[in-house]
């Protein structure tokens, strides 16, 4: 007999109560003159102090008022887990009813185990907003996705934005549509098979319509200090509660199916994660497939043995992206030395970094042992909006290189590899629009400031050590920048767009049935830019991915590969199959074979 699933209770914010009225709370621990509750049309009302800083007031209100807390006498704020804003992120908070009043057409759905995932990361904004991604939705189930991730949507500044400027992590942000129309973009994928997954910012604020240091100055640290100012206190029990109902919010208000935590290494608090999947857990129904995935560059293992279903494996991606494109500045110059052995490394126990020092790092120890973990334990990419919006001029990883038969080969190794792959938005279709960094910023001092800031950033790197050479990267308020990179302009190119469905196909016939207890035999270096990785299935079988992403053939002594018992599952070179019986691994080429279990 399961337990019952407890009540959702808020501790933040404006909630709409059973008798009719509205709660609103707040957490001003530094609020020195008491706060006011401001209803628009309404006489203000003070709020009564209730313990540990926060203040409350219950008040007959209906969903559609608009309020602010007044916090000094010159200062009124929206609220910090406002669930809506009247216009942006400076203005009214709006109370709304809760996301019951939508009506569901798929409420059976549960979600989907997480071997079948694969994501495809997308930008709402340059999607079309809600309805936009909604319209998209056959096209991408059809291709063989099964899982949309949506870059982050909590308000921000303006209308354009990537969404880690965010400031307000409880309401989607209204650039985009409406709330129903989000739940209905995630209805509409239910119905079609889709998972749909949030990407959220836990580890800091953005710098526009940031309000808590007026009041709550508490929220931060004094003694620790992250790229984005002082680190968040997790120490503190209203912080960590603000969070974990966040969390738990998008997945019971929107139904969304799991949530992607950005940067949680800038998270000073490794227990604080483990606390918070917990409590997602103990308040979700358990029949629900609900997936937390980490994007956590000090590669911690713990955290992926306590709720955590994955992690972003960023080392994957930049051992890949030397050894396609030869870059070994920033972060690459870590995988300049013996790139072949670390991709071994990366294909088969997750991690390239497990405690060794990094240069890039001043020879600072990194990560921890990975190799027990299962494979699906890394989400695998080859593009995201990461590692293509942060580079100075946003060039996508097509036009980067020569030989689109090196991309195929590429595409091939991580759609065929038994870790999650993660499609971004473009990819599938060969886009080769720049994927800017963007904002909308109406202070134009903080627009200046992050203008000069972004190509400061750069100017380390050769390419733009000239002055001139740095006016070139584009203004990141510019609304032109962000018009610049959509993804979806012109025509699919039909090659790319059908090597992806033939490989999403391939992968859900033959490789998500036998994930599950899948494990790495190992991996061998075959040459400067090729190995071997193999994995031993769930069932038995044994997959091979002999992958080749240098320019010239090889032809090892050793290498000689019987194909009288393994079926080639997959060559992105007509007859390169036969050509590897032989013991010639061609230039530019992935192949994918499958033993039987014996």
């Amino acid at each position: 007999m399961t337990s019952p699933v407890p009540a959702v209770s808020y501790s933040h914010g404006a909630v709409r109560l059973a008798d009719g009225q509205t709660r609103f709370r707040l957490w001003a621990p530094n609020a020195r003159h008491g706060v006011g509750l401001e209803i628009a049309g309404r006489e203000p009302l003070p709020m009564r102090q209730a313990a540990d800083g926060f203040h409350e007031l219950d008040v007959p209100c209906e969903a559609g008022a608009r309020y602010r807390y007044r916090v000094a006498p010159d200062l009124a704020v929206p609220d910090p887990a406002s669930r809506l804003q009247a216009h942006d992120v400076h203005d009214d908070s709006v109370v709304v009813e809760p996301g019951a009043a939508y009506a569901w057409r798929h409420p059976e759905w549960r979600g989907r185990p997480w071997n079948e995932t694969v994501f495809y990361e997308v930008h709402a904004g340059l999607a079309g907003g809600y309805a936009g991604i909604e319209a998209r939705l056959p096209e991408l189930a059809a291709l063989g996705i099964t899982a949309v991730e949506l870059m982050p949507i909590a308000d921000f500044p303006g209308p354009r934005n990537w969404g880690y400027d965010g400031v307000l992590p409880y309401a989607p942000d209204r650039a985009y549509g409406e709330p129903d129309e989000l739940r209905r973009l995630i209805d509409t994928a239910h119905g079609l098979g889709l998972m749909v997954f949030l990407d959220v910012v836990y580890n800091h604020f953005g710098p526009d319509g940031n309000y808590l240091n007026a009041y709550a100055s508490d929220f931060f640290r004094a003694d620790v200090q992250t790229p984005w100012g002082a680190a968040i206190d997790f120490r503190r029990p209203a912080v960590r509660s603000y969070f974990a109902e966040n969390a738990l919010y998008w997945l019971t208000e929107y139904r969304f199916d799991g949530l992607r935590l950005d940067a949680v290494h800038a998270i000073k608090d490794v227990g604080w994660l483990e606390e918070m999947a917990a409590f997602v857990r103990a308040r979700i129904d358990p029949a629900r497939h609900v997936h937390l995935v980490l994007e956590n560059d000090d590669n911690q293992v713990h955290p992926l043995l306590h709720g955590y279903q994955a992690q972003w494996n960023d080392d994957a991606h930049h051992v890949l992206h030397h050894l396609l494109t030869g870059e070994s500045e920033g972060y690459y110059e870590d995988y300049v030395e013996q790139p072949a052995q670390r991709l071994a490394r990366a294909l088969t126990e997750g991690f390239v970094y497990q405690g060794q020092p990094s240069r890039h790092r001043g020879g600072e120890r990194r990560g921890e042992r990975s190799h027990l973990l299962p494979p699906t334990a890394f989400v695998l990419f080859l593009q995201n909006h990461d590692q293509t919006g942060n580079r100075a001029l946003g060039e996508r990883l097509g036009p980067l290189l020569r030989d689109a038969r090196v991309l195929k080969a590429a595409t091939a190794l991580q759609l065929l590899a038994p870790q999650i792959p993660l499609i971004f938005m473009g990819e599938e279709r060969g886009a080769s629009t720049p994927f800017y960094y963007f904002t909308s910023h109406a202070d134009a001092e903080l627009a200046q400031a992050v203008r000069d800031g972004r190509r400061k950033e750069f100017q380390r790197f050769r390419a733009f050590a000239n002055p001139a050479m740095r006016e070139r990267i584009p203004d990141p308020n510019d609304p032109a920048t962000y018009a610049d990179a959509n993804p979806y302009v012109g025509q699919p190119d039909p090659e790319v767009a059908a090597a992806y469905a033939e490989l999403l196909a391939l992968r859900h016939r033959e490789i998500v049935p036998r994930l599950d207890g899948a494990r790495a035999i190992g991996a061998h270096v075959l040459g400067m830019r090729a190995v071997v990785a193999q994995w031993r299935m769930g069932d038995g079988a044994v997959l091979s991915l002999y992958a080749n992403l240098g320019g010239v053939d090889l032809r090892p002594d050793w290498l000689q590969v019987d194909l009288v018992d393994q079926t080639v599952l997959y060559e992105s070179q007509a007859g390169a199959g036969a050509a590897l019986h032989e013991g010639l691994l061609r230039r530019a080429c992935t192949i994918a074979l499958l033993q039987a279990p014996v």
